[in-house]
């Protein structure tokens, strides 16, 4: 009898459209997997159950009478609890947010997945306002990793990381301002996806930084984020930089490789500063990949210090009458660094929005001479629940804010990433590389993670919830 829980979401969509299972049976393997471990996990701050049922119900009888639900039909997914969920009060992972009023609607996101066949089964524990690495949740207790339950998720999305690497959904969206989709993706083995600045629409989810801020999905294999990716873009009048440029879904035919791709190690920067796993994982990709150059990025970490700065000071405007008049119901961490923000010199914000124009503009000169740069993630598998340091380049470092060194200076020009997950020999626990590509180039990050995938040299496989925390 075939496992539901740790099929991908292309196999769910196969099995449902040809009949082979119901979307019923699905949805119900996934519920009960959810309710018998999730309170181990931590992973869901509300799960749906009797939307997902009905949900279920009417996709089942619409296969009944001969219709095609969409290419996701019948595949469970779950959101980041930033996402607007109709009926539900908008988290965001704060205190403050539980007194707003429920959603009315959906975000645009969940609507397109549905409009596709997809099965919402609920939302999921992230750090507070997005200002998060760890996964660590003051108020909802942090998600815990499924592959080592004492060890982080990453954040912000962690609750997305530990959903899909659990078994509890094969699909689950995140949002990723500094690198919040790709840091839960690296430390909890898993797939993801930051699309370019603009390309997903925004519609629906609570904010950020929106000079930053993106969205995209988390699965177990790559090919389930191009069927999610394919299902939600498009333009969206409502999200002002939401793209209206018309690109061809990505379509990853049979076969398809990497030939003509020129494709080369970040250097510099990308080379320093972060756990030998990093490095390791690295360079088992770019073997795989047969990659021989090494291309220096010039200026990374005053692009990661631009987007620190820029994050602090539009994070804290954000934020400035609750500061003012919930200050006590905030996490005392995400409290204080928006205090900060909120006193940061005018001049030195305008500053780095100056230095972003020239760092985006050397970005495209660097990938009008290759198609994809390879980098580390994160600086190291996932740190312990609760451990406020680290060692990173002979520096004892604050985990939190340290944990995106590798991944602030990617989304601080919106260019599009997939991380790819990777398992090194004799190691517990997963680590993840970014495949960056130049803008509006998702179909070739994809394209690479799928080849990697396909030939065995990266693998998300579920975690097991029987062992005991490691």
């Amino acid at each position: 009898m075939t496992d539901w829980t740790i099929a991908t979401a292309t196999e769910i969509a196969e099995a449902v459209r040809g009949g082979s299972v119901s979307a019923g049976t699905v949805t119900e393997a996934c519920l009960g997997k959810i309710d018998a471990h999730d309170k181990a996990i931590g992973a869901f701050t509300f799960v749906a159950h009797e939307r997902a049922r009905a949900r279920a119900t009417d996709i089942d009888a619409r296969i009944k009478r001969g219709e095609d639900p969409g290419p996701l039909a019948g595949v469970p997914f779950a959101v980041k609890n930033l996402f607007d969920v109709k009926g539900i009060a908008t988290l965001a992972g704060s205190r403050i947010n539980r007194d707003l009023a429920p959603a009315s609607r959906d975000a645009v996101l969940i609507e397109r997945l549905e409009a596709n066949g997809a099965i919402l089964l609920g939302a999921l524990n992230m750090g507070e306002y997005a200002y998060d690495f760890t996964g660590e949740n003051y108020h909802d207790g942090p998600s815990r990793n499924p592959h080592a339950r004492e060890h982080m998720t990453g954040g912000s999305s962690g609750g997305s990381g530990a959903a899909a690497a659990a078994g509890f959904v094969p699909l689950t969206l995140g949002s990723d301002t500094n690198g919040s989709i790709r840091v839960p993706a690296s430390l909890c083995g898993l797939f993801g996806l930051k699309p370019t600045y603009g390309r997903l629409s925004r519609s629906g989810s609570f904010p950020f930084v929106a000079s930053l801020d993106h969205l995209g999905p988390l699965a177990r294999s790559a090919g389930d984020l191009v069927l999610s990716y394919n299902a939600m873009t498009g333009a969206d009048p409502a999200d002002p930089v939401c793209t209206d440029r018309i690109d061809p879904p990505v379509a990853l035919a049979p076969g398809s490789g990497i030939d003509g791709l020129r494709i080369a190690k970040a250097g510099g920067y990308f080379e320093e500063g972060a756990h030998a796993e990093a490095f390791d994982a690295v360079a088992k990709i770019c073997a795989a990949l047969q990659v021989g150059e090494t291309r220096g990025v010039e200026n990374a970490g005053m692009a990661r210090a631009s987007a620190y700065l820029i994050t602090m000071a539009e994070g804290a405007s954000l934020h400035l009458d609750r500061l003012k008049t919930r200050h006590a119901d905030f996490d005392p961490d995400v409290r204080d660094r928006l205090l900060a923000g909120a006193m940061i010199p005018g001049a030195w914000v305008t500053k780095a929005q100056k230095f972003r124009a020239l760092f985006r503009t050397q970005m495209q000169v660097l990938f009008e001479e290759v198609d994809v740069l390879i980098a580390p993630a994160t600086p190291c598998v996932a740190p312990r629940i609760g451990q406020k340091t680290f060692v990173l380049g002979g520096k004892e470092l604050p985990v939190r804010p340290n944990l995106g060194i590798f991944t602030q200076p990617i989304s601080f020009v919106g260019l599009p990433v997939v991380t790819v997950p990777v398992w090194l020999e004799g190691s517990k626990l997963p680590i993840g590389v970014q495949i960056i590509t130049a803008p509006w180039r998702e179909d070739i990050a994809l394209r690479v993670a799928a080849w990697l995938e396909n030939n065995g040299h990266v693998a998300a496989p579920v975690a097991s919830l029987k062992e005991k925390a490691a």
